[in-house]
């Protein structure tokens, strides 16, 4: 048996993949304790492990970020926006994360091995305190892109593919010297914050969040992600997580007609958590369709989600509208998922073979938008706000071009090739 803190940054996407992992690390026989937000007590319960709360200058409600960051309402999507939640979401708790899981080890639980997501800085701090040895062993889970900048690749913020031509890689320097330019400040409030703990931080930050822990495991395959000559020998790919199982929800009463569809089956979503405003994708994709001979079934996400979208217009004959419906019932009979482009989403998708239409902004939503057309699984919209019009072309050519389904068969072959849950596993173990 291997003692075990897992910990997480307090936002839904971050903690389920870590509470996946902890379930099945608890299954194998293993001690966990979960360091996370207050909120996710009862989870971290159901689960089969102890929950330590995180202290209150890093503990939030990610529902109610407006209430706790006032500021970053008034800041638009993008670089702006994307500084504020470095600095002070995810920065500004560094010091406090840091000292609670020094205080857990301590006095507490003296686990020898820390998983983390990459966002709880407080683990980077773990890291960096001491040479591999002197602390436990720490393990980073690639729950979204890889930050490291490459000579190979565009960097995050960009959307872009890798180059191609004989001055690709002068360009891709070219493109990590902008981003180090535009995060400069970000830079020095985040070494402040790393600072706090008596820890230096060695380098750009978005490569020390790669390179910092011991082992950093992508939850992905190289099929979907930009290939990179210049890895560090900590990085592995090891496949995606199995999906959550969901919680039961009654299926819509139209159900029966998903399942018994002689047309394609067009899936639409914006996700459980960035579907505040139904009007940036679901809406536009259901009116796009609404002549197509297909079924269009939008997952809203919300108990009230079908009402904003019937309060907007019509809803044509052949969409079916729902609240919670769970997407891994959905996609084994569907043709296309319309998706904002979650990272989790879209693999789930992809586990399924199914090609995407995607369009999504804010947090990593154009990057992985990006890597789903680069993988030839699909299209990117290059918005989150597609015109009807965009929508629409975009659900032809993946049902039309055989090509995106059969990539999409590609990768949910290759995911079968491997197990995460095995090799996370594997790394405590040897701990």
């Amino acid at each position: 048996m291997t003692l075990v803190i897992a910990a997480a940054a307090p936002f839904h996407g971050h903690v389920q993949p870590v509470l996946t992992v902890t379930a099945d690390l608890v299954r194998r026989g293993h001690e966990v304790v979960v360091l996370t937000g207050g909120r996710f007590a009862e989870d971290v319960r159901a689960v089969g492990a102890l929950h330590v709360a995180l202290p209150p200058e890093a503990d939030f409600d990610d529902r109610k970020l407006d209430l706790y960051f006032p500021e970053r309402a008034a800041l638009p999507p993008g670089p702006a926006q994307l500084s504020y939640d470095l600095k002070h979401i995810f920065g500004d708790p560094t010091a406090a994360q840091y000292r609670a899981l020094t205080t857990l080890l301590a006095r507490r639980f003296p686990a020898s091995v820390v998983i983390g997501d990459p966002y709880f800085w407080g683990a980077t701090a773990l890291s960096l305190s001491a040479a591999p040895g002197h602390r436990p062993v720490t393990v980073s889970l690639g729950i979204t892109l890889p930050t490291l900048l490459s000579e190979d690749a565009p960097p995050i913020g960009f959307g872009l593919p890798p180059l191609v031509g004989e001055d690709a890689k002068k360009r891709h320097r070219e493109m990590n010297d902008q981003v180090r330019e535009v995060f400069a400040d970000t830079q020095r409030h985040i070494e402040e914050n790393f600072g706090e703990s008596g820890v230096e931080l060695p380098g750009f930050f978005l490569d020390t969040l790669v390179t910092a822990p011991d082992h950093y495991l992508q939850l992905t395959v190289p099929g979907f992600e930009y290939p990179r000559a210049d890895l560090p020998r900590s990085f592995r790919f090891v496949g995606p997580l199995p999906a959550t199982p969901p919680r039961p929800q009654p299926l819509p009463d139209w159900w029966g007609e998903v399942e018994s569809a002689r047309r394609p089956v067009v899936v639409v979503t914006q996700g459980s958590f960035d579907n505040r405003d139904l009007g940036r994708l679901v809406r536009p994709a259901v009116d796009a369709l609404a002549g197509e001979d297909v079924l269009v079934v939008a997952a809203t996400g919300r108990a009230d989600g079908p009402a904003e979208i019937r309060a907007a217009g019509p809803v044509p004959a052949n969409a079916r509208i729902g609240g919670y419906v769970p997407l891994d019932a959905l996609l084994p009979y569907a043709s296309v998922l319309v998706t904002n482009g979650g990272y989790g989403g879209v693999h789930e998708a992809l586990r399924h073979g199914v090609p995407l239409v995607v369009g999504g902004d804010g947090e990593d939503k154009p990057e992985v938008a990006a890597r789903v057309e680069w993988s030839g699984a699909g299209r990117d919209l290059r918005t989150g706000r597609p015109s009807p019009e965009a929508v629409r072309d975009a659900v032809r050519t993946v049902l039309a071009e055989p090509g995106h389904r059969r990539r999409a068969a590609e990768l949910q072959g290759e995911f079968e090739r491997h197990d995460a849950l095995a090799a996370i596993a594997e790394v405590v173990e040897w701990a």
